[in-house]
């Protein structure tokens, strides 16, 4: 095998590799003689086929065969040989003809386009100053998330009184018939039908008609669909609504006791406070990682200038301006974002590519400085945690990552990345700084 470097610019090089055609035409015969002893074929004892029978009915795809296994084995020989490390798969472009190649006739020759690791040395782990926030849940919190869980799980009892009117809040149950031009139209009728007014559930104006309402009732409430209503055979008509009014019901006080507890599936009050107390502290220990992560990734943006490699910054550039875009078509632009022009748009968010391919590069060293592996059980796990998104669709999503390694290499650097992060946090010198609750989960963009 001959190694060439054809190029040197920057942080891009261009290696040519070249592997002798009587090199192949060797491998081919000993391949040819290894299984040529073994075959069976129609007109011939077995273990007697000539070798020039073989060479010439499997010849070619043998030939294949090898040319496929010396791509893979050389590219890695010749980078190592030249002493590259690529930043990313280099890109390979055949030079020879392969025809004659598999012929046996031509040299196997081709191209490997790549940029490589910028020359830099990380910053030690052990010389920085990290402030990481605490704050643990207080009484106060666990009282405001029983509460909250409270207004969540609401129930009603029947309203009484003398003259029983529905009201705002108040749970009505209903049967319905909804007609356009006085036909009935499908999926326009209902029984018993549960519906709190003020929740905004039905059609913009059918819940205020309601109001006053008394028991027995009935009552014909009229509406116009909404020009942008889902239902497109509906939109923008008008509707009315035969209604009869079967029961009506105000919020009863929601008690948080054992009652309430049980009602919810939980034995008792204190198994629920356990529950939600630890709930509370993973969704406070999350923000405080989050937090010292993104102080971390800061100290380590500033600490690093080196080249990048332009088609690594590129890459992630147009993965966020594909999002950018889709925000923009779907009308989510953040209000800041949404009055600046695309140059402008363009000109923060590559800044934003650099530093994430910067902080990427720069963590990728420091694991490596400290051989941080990612395990096939650590793999394994996060691959089987995303299949249980998908419930009934467990064995393909697990599948589609046997199958796929590119995406498999996806799913297994978020998990390097965290463990650099834990190996850096574990040495850096860091102080605890107690917060308040608002500063812990004030909103802060991830770059």
């Amino acid at each position: 095998m001959q190694v060439v470097e054809k190029s040197n610019e920057g942080l891009s090089r261009v290696i040519a590799v070249t592997i002798p055609v009587a090199e192949l035409n060797a491998k081919l015969d000993k391949r040819i003689k290894d299984v040529a002893p073994q075959m069976k074929l129609k007109g011939f004892r077995p273990g007697k086929v000539p070798v020039s029978h073989v060479r010439k009915t499997f010849g070619r795809d043998f030939m294949g065969e090898i040319i496929n296994a010396q791509l893979n084995e050389t590219s890695q020989k010749a980078l190592d040989e030249a002493k590259l490390r690529p930043a990313a798969p280099a890109e390979m472009k055949l030079v020879s003809d392969m025809d004659k190649v598999i012929a046996g006739q031509e040299d196997l020759s081709y191209e490997m386009a790549l940029e490589v690791m910028p020359d830099f040395t990380p910053v030690d782990p052990k010389t920085l100053k990290l402030d990481r926030p605490t704050y643990e849940a207080s009484d106060a919190d666990l009282d405001e998330a029983l509460t909250e869980l409270a207004g969540q799980a609401k129930t009603y009892e029947d309203k009484k009184g003398k003259s029983v009117k529905a009201a705002d809040g108040d749970q009505l149950t209903i049967d319905f018939v909804g007609k356009i031009d006085g036909e009935a139209f499908e999926g326009g009728s209902a029984e018993d039908a549960d519906l709190v007014i003020g929740s905004g559930r039905f059609i913009p104006g059918f819940e205020e008609q309601l109001k006053g309402a008394k028991v027995g009732e009935d009552k014909t409430v009229e509406v116009t669909f909404p020009e942008d209503y889902q239902a497109k055979h509906l939109a923008g008509k008008a509707a009315t609504f035969d209604v009869k009014v079967k029961a009506i019901k105000a919020e009863a006080e929601s008690k948080i006791d054992d009652d309430f507890a049980t009602r919810i599936g939980l034995e008792s009050l204190d198994k629920l406070k356990e529950l939600l107390k630890s709930n509370l502290d993973q969704q406070y220990s999350r923000q405080i990682r989050f937090k010292l992560k993104r102080a971390l990734l800061d100290q380590l943006d500033e600490a690093h200038d080196f080249p990048l490699p332009p088609k690594m910054v590129e890459a992630e550039f147009d993965g966020i301006w594909q999002q950018v875009e889709a925000d923009k078509a779907g009308g989510r632009l953040p209000e800041e974002d949404a009055a600046k022009s695309d140059e402008e748009l363009k000109a923060e968010y590559r800044t934003i590519a650099e530093r994430r391919v910067r902080l990427g590069l720069v963590l990728a060293e420091i694991g490596r400085a400290n051989n941080v592996q990612v395990t096939d059980q650590e793999l394994n796990a996060a691959i089987l945690q995303e299949a249980r998104n998908y419930p009934g669709q467990e064995q393909q999503v697990l599948n589609f990552y046997r199958q796929n390694p590119n995406a498999a290499a996806q799913m297994r650097a978020p998990i390097y990345e965290e463990k650099v992060v834990d190996l850096i946090v574990g040495v850096a010198d860091v102080t605890d700084t107690p917060i308040t609750k608002e500063e812990l989960l004030k909103d802060d963009e991830e770059g």
